[in-house]
Formats: C-alpha cells, sequence, structure tokens
C-alpha cells in the first residue's frame, strides 16, 4: 500500500477531493464519488462493489486505521496530509479525517438488479430530491432485506457523498439502478414479476397492515410533502400507513421502514404487533 504523504493543498493528486461540498451541489465528480468517515469506508474496502480510486486521510489517522488500511489494495494510492491541509482542499473542517474516493463505473439498469426469481422484495423512489432521505431510504431498505432500489432520474444520486454517510454505508453494496421515470420504474417492476404498492395518505388507499404479502412486491414512494403524483398512484395499488386522527403522513423514509418491515414480517412468518 503506498502511503505519499502531502505537505501543499495545490498537489494535483488530491483533484478529487478538491472543494468537495461545491463539488456536491454541482455534480462536479463525473464518474467519481467520495466516502466519508470510518465506517463507510471500511464498507467500501470490505463489502463495496465499487472500484476503489485512492484514500485522503489526516496523518493522525493513519495509525488508529493500521487494521483497516491492511485492505487497501497494493495499487490504491494512500494520500496523508496534515489536518490544516485536509481542512484546506476539503473546503471545511474533516473532523474525520478519512475520504476515499471511488468509481461508479458503468450504470445498473432495473433488469441488472431486480431478482430473476423467488421471492422478492425493491424500493421504488421517484423524485427524491432529498440526500438524507435518499440515504435513509437505502439503509432501511438494507435493514429490512430488499434486493434492490430503483430511483428515477429526479431522485438523488445515492453515490452522493451525504447519502451515503446517511446510508450507514448501505449505498456502497445494495444493488441500485438510477434514471428514467416513475413509470418506467413501475413498468419494469411488474415486468419483473412484482406487484407495486403506491404508498399514499390517500383515504380510499388500502390499509397496508390489512394486506398478504405477495411473493415479489415493490414499494412505490414518493418525494416528501407532494408525495406521489396521481398517475403514478392509478399505475399500482394504492396503500396507506394507517396513522391517528388529524394526521396522515410521517417522513418518506420512516414510511419506507414502515412498509419494508410489514413485508419483512410477513415473510419470516412472525406475528404482527396488535393494532
Amino acid at each position: 500500500m503506498p502511503v505519499l504523504r502531502i505537505t501543499h493543498p495545490g498537489d494535483l493528486c488530491l483533484e478529487p477531493y478538491l472543494s468537495l461540498r461545491e463539488r456536491d451541489l454541482t455534480g462536479g465528480h463525473g464518474g467519481r464519488f467520495i466516502v466519508e468517515g470510518k465506517v463507510t469506508l471500511e464498507t467500501l474496502l470490505t463489502r463495496g462493489r465499487f472500484e476503489v480510486e485512492s484514500l485522503f486521510l489526516c496523518e493522525t489517522r493513519l495509525a488508529p486505521l493500521a487494521d483497516l488500511l491492511a485492505r487497501v489494495p497494493a495499487d490504491v494510492p494512500v494520500y496523508v496530509a496534515p489536518q490544516g491541509v485536509m481542512d484546506e482542499v476539503a473546503g471545511f473542517p474533516m473532523h474525520r479525517g478519512v475520504l476515499a474516493c471511488g468509481r461508479k463505473g458503468a450504470p445498473c439498469a432495473p433488469a441488472d438488479v431486480l431478482p430473476k426469481d423467488g421471492p422478492s422484495t425493491a424500493l421504488l423512489l421517484a423524485g427524491l430530491s432529498n440526500h438524507d432521505n435518499v440515504g435513509a431510504c437505502f439503509r432501511n431498505a438494507a435493514a429490512f432485506g430488499a434486493a434492490a432500489v430503483l430511483l428515477d432520474s429526479e431522485s438523488c444520486d445515492p453515490l452522493y457523498r451525504k447519502a451515503i454517510r446517511v446510508s450507514s454505508g448501505t449505498a456502497l453494496w445494495l444493488p441500485f439502478a438510477h434514471g428514467g421515470t416513475g413509470a418506467a420504474l413501475i413498468a419494469a417492476a411488474e415486468a419483473s414479476g412484482h406487484e407495486v404498492w403506491a404508498l399514499t395518505p390517500r383515504a380510499d388507499a388500502e390499509p397496508l397492515s390489512s394486506l398478504a404479502v405477495p411473493e415479489r412486491v415493490a414499494l412505490l414512494m414518493g418525494a416528501e410533502g407532494p408525495g406521489l403524483p396521481a398517475d403514478l398512484i392509478a399505475r399500482a395499488r394504492p396503500v396507506r400507513i394507517p396513522m391517528t386522527d388529524g394526521f396522515d403522513s410521517v417522513n418518506v423514509a420512516t414510511a419506507a421502514a414502515i412498509a419494508l418491515s410489514h413485508v419483512w414480517t410477513a415473510r419470516r412468518g412472525l406475528s404482527p404487533p396488535p393494532p
């Protein structure tokens, strides 16, 4: 593992890590993505499905991370710099002192990530532009055994630095496809034999707790606030989460967790909690 010590923030080796916040907002990483923190670095190195291009560490993190760094491929450079240099490169204080750069590779299509047969749960995200919500949805999908996540083109990149962190690194290994329209997500799920449930607070939707879970199901979630558009709801089976009178919605990631848990519990043959 080559350890390369950096003393100047203008070193060209550090170009992928330059002005992280601005590049996050503009999508300026191109075919790269950045992970931040020990947890996500460990996932990238031990479980991630993406190529690792380089690491960038604060010099004080080199010794504490020695065991983890032993897993870095021999041809991946590890750049090490003083805290001040690292902060100047990133454009803000890097308290965790741990960054890595990965390569996205060729994008996957829905057919590439949806299981071909057997029991399956998929999570479909339409119009989720909030990085925290996308990251939390990935974490929930992994927690409750979803096989894949499909995101339309209006949803944010799950390999955005903050989305990866909020997902607790699950966006680095859970199969996903990103692109197309919400209608295309439904069509892809149905083509692979999934019954699509559209989560909505509409009063005429079926209560989640009353539904038997099919062998293959896809849960369609809409953006925080507007929710799913009517045309997408009409193409799927409308399902609602019963709530107390006068309140009809929760955060989209929370709703996804409730729906995913319902499916996971049914699949495991566990008794649901009393209403």
